[in-house]
């Protein structure tokens, strides 16, 4: 009776649990379907633009705002070809119907051409010249004005064109380059997608050989990216978040969702395989992968939660991707999936194609047996297997400490978009500098400079001295556009003075022009120069300052950012992981062991990133036609912590998967080929679907995305391979008992006794 009464309670606390569980799948599913809408809409809100928090270009940026209150703080530059020069009577003529109409569009803040300064600047080879147009928005981001002022600029070029049939008119500048990246990005999102779903189909198919199973991953997956869009869109309403977001979550979305995924599913159907019914099976499923998905989730979270103390936005922005995207991974696998498991039970091998064989405990068992032996022959001589899989992934990462991390050499940009043909036109014309200009904000200590003579000439001997560098293709300050008459000032339009002038008179602005021989290496060389010689040596001012904004100063100010953030983000990715491993597994070698192997993979995705990109060798198969000299100074420190995330994942299956063997009573030497034959195949089906994922975005048009994917799929590519196939079960064997002190065989001391 008692014992009766005991299974009845048992029974009503399983029922209890199932339908707790029930219920909050429920609520996730819910939750996910309400965010789903917002996706849609998630690319409207996310920027292009770069923002350094702090940094130097920042500050200029705000000064020109608030104190010079400049119509050109954003600005636009319209390239005009097929007209008559502009100092001609015909193309003054056409300058001004295009001022006009540009002036009518209410997003301008101000236009100027020729017509306004008759300065040479406007004078390019061959009869081109531009238009300087700022642009000004309080409700939506100013690089959203784009798209209206590419029409405004088409009509008037159609307006133009009864008279001047050749006549061009196209957009470049910061703002329409990063117009265009977004799209560049949103199209590499799509193709990507294109390219992996069917891929990532097929490969779970020939993973499990039945279609509901290979569904589930990919929903999973799919799931993730749109909530994880959804929740970025609107904290993109509130917070600087990058366009960078929609790869990356795609990119990360469909590894980890389908990486947990396919955990818990290979777990459920041993379960099936071993009869155990549908409810059954997935709280087996759910316990056993849970604890597992759990630890591996807050490896990678650790690593991207590191780059949110980056204040770059670009790289907070993957911080908070690839944290939403495994925390949401993590939160379906073990909610929503456990759940639709239960409710399949057999059916889950539903939809079993011809030519693969079915599951059952026959092929489990040949399948693990292959892998045991693998396990059997690498534990049988350790150092020999450590010594071959590990001197060609030493070479690899002494090639990776020859990486540079300057900007890239080359047309990186994508060829196709109007803005980067505008560019190659000015810099055709000799002008291309007017987009890459120092922006220089001098301030003098007491005089005034516009209304001493001390003060003036300050500005003047600094616009001369800046104009003699051999690399300075121009400088335009007030002092070059009055000639250097100070009375001339209140001749001068208003958008002008504004334009280089403070308010108050004691602060002015220089736009120094690169020549056009001047690499963007070089213009980052040349502010790193200036800063260093300071505003008292350039004026011969005592307590004169001198902040420097443009391009060439925020990619300056990122790589300084970059470099001093590494080192740190890199020990808190490995001290936070290292607690987190030893939190799970309660064993120090462990631990050590998964960091030490996590460093060599990611040093050895670093070497071959070295190799292809910076080198060149082989980088024309994914459309690099040369190589780039160096690499995005983000890539290094967002790789890192994504890989050391990513890695972990197979070590963690594997090292789980060990020590459950060891608690179940066998020794070091059985357990290991033992846990390489329950999860060796789990292991490298992942990771093919992983290198999958990363490959298609090396497919792209966005530089800094293809040497993201290409880095992630080579660190996967070696880590699922040499480093937890071959060097992590040697070590294993070499270190025998020390790989679980101090607490990692607790339970098995526990039950033996």
């Amino acid at each position: 009776m008692n014992v009766a009464h005991l299974a009845t309670i048992l029974c009503e606390i399983m029922s209890f649990m199932r339908v707790r569980r029930f219920w909050i799948a429920g609520l996730v599913l819910v939750a996910v379907l309400a965010l789903l809408p917002f996706s849609f809409h998630a690319e409207r809100h996310l920027e292009t633009a770069t923002r350094v928090e702090g940094s130097e270009a920042e500050t200029v940026r705000q000064e020109l705002i608030s104190r010079f209150r400049s119509p050109f703080v954003d600005r636009v530059v319209l390239v005009a070809q097929g007209l008559p020069p502009a100092d001609s009577e015909e193309g003054e003529q056409a300058l001004g119907t295009i001022a006009a109409g540009l002036r009518c569009d209410p997003g301008v803040s101000g236009v100027v051409s020729y017509l306004d300064l008759r300065d040479p600047i406007f004078l390019g080879k061959g009869g081109g010249t531009f238009v300087l147009v700022g642009l000004a928005s309080t409700e939506v981001p100013v690089e959203s004005l784009v798209p209206k002022l590419h029409e405004r600029a088409d009509a008037l070029a159609n307006e133009l064109r009864s008279h001047y049939p050749q006549v061009k008119l196209e957009l470049t500048g910061e703002l329409p380059l990063n117009f265009d990246i977004r799209k560049a990005s949103a199209d590499d999102v799509r193709r990507g997608e294109s390219l992996v779903i069917p891929a990532t189909l097929a490969l779970l198919l020939v993973a499990f050989g039945s279609l509901i199973a290979s569904l589930i991953p990919l929903a999973v997956g799919q799931l993730a990216i749109a909530t994880t869009l959804a929740i970025t869109g609107l904290l993109a309403q509130r917070f600087h978040l990058s366009i960078l977001v929609q790869n990356l979550a795609t990119m990360l979305g469909l590894g980890l969702g389908i990486d947990y995924a396919l955990l818990m599913v290979s777990r459920f159907r041993e379960a099936i395989c071993a009869g155990h019914a549908g409810p059954r099976a997935a709280v087996i499923a759910a316990r056993q992968a849970g604890r597992t998905l759990l630890i591996s989730a807050s490896t990678v979270a650790i690593g991207f939660l590191a780059l949110l103390t980056v204040p770059i936005s670009e790289i907070r922005s993957i911080g908070v991707a690839g944290f939403l995207v495994a925390g949401i991974s993590v939160l379906l696998t073990n909610t929503l999936v456990p759940a639709v498991l239960a409710m399949l039970g057999p059916r889950i091998n539903a939809g079993r194609l011809p030519f693969t064989p079915a599951l059952d405990a026959d092929r489990a068992t040949r399948t693990g047996t292959r892998w045991r032996q693998w396990g059997k022959m690498v534990i049988a001589r350790p150092w020999l297997a450590i010594f071959l899989a590990g001197t060609p992934l030493l070479l690899l990462a002494w090639e990776g400490t020859r990486l540079d991390t300057s900007v890239p050499n080359g047309n990186w940009l994508p060829e196709s978009a109007e803005s980067v043909r505008a560019l190659h036109t000015l810099e055709q014309i000799d002008r291309a500098g007017i987009v890459y200009s120092l922006r220089m904000i001098v301030e003098l200590p007491n005089d005034s400079i516009a209304q001493t003579d001390a003060g003036w000439n300050a500005l003047d001997r600094l616009s001369r001295q800046l104009a003699s560098d051999p690399r300075s293709a121009r400088v335009i300050s007030i002092t070059t556009i009055a000639e250097g008459n100070r009375s001339s000032l209140t001749d001068l339009p208003r958008e002008t003075r504004r334009s280089f002038l403070s308010s108050d008179g004691r602060a002015a602005l220089l736009e120094v022009l690169p020549a056009s021989s001047v690499s963007l290496r070089d213009q980052v060389d040349w502010v790193r120069e200036l800063r260093k010689r300071g505003a008292t040596a350039l004026t011969g001012v005592p307590g004169s300052t001198l902040e420097i904004g443009g391009i060439p100063a925020l990619n300056a100010d990122y790589q300084t950012i970059v470099m001093k953030k590494f080192v740190p983000v890199t020990a808190l990715v490995v001290v936070g992981t290292f607690v987190a491993l030893l939190a799970g597994f309660r064993s120090l070698f462990a631990a050590a062991k998964a960091i030490a192997l996590n460093l060599l993979s990611v040093a050895s995705s670093f070497g071959a990133l070295v190799w292809v990109f910076q080198y060149g060798h082989g980088c024309s198969f994914l459309g690099v036609h040369e190589g780039t000299g160096s690499v995005f100074p983000l890539v290094p420190i967002v790789t890192f912590a994504i890989v050391f995330g990513l890695s972990m994942d197979y070590e963690v299956f594997l090292v789980a998967r060990v020590l459950e063997a060891r608690k179940s009573g066998l020794n070091e030497e059985d357990a290991i080929p033992e846990g390489l034959a329950r999860t060796a195949g789990l292991i490298t089906s992942a990771a093919a679907i992983m290198i999958v994922v990363f490959a298609a975005f090396t497919f792209g048009n966005f530089l800094v995305v293809k040497m993201i994917g290409f880095t992630l799929a080579v660190a996967v590519f070696i880590d699922a391979t040499l480093v937890r196939i071959v060097i992590g079960p040697a070590l294993l064997r070499v270190a025998g008992d020390w790989n679980w002190w101090p607490g990692g065989l607790d339970g098995a001391r526990k039950r033996s006794g």
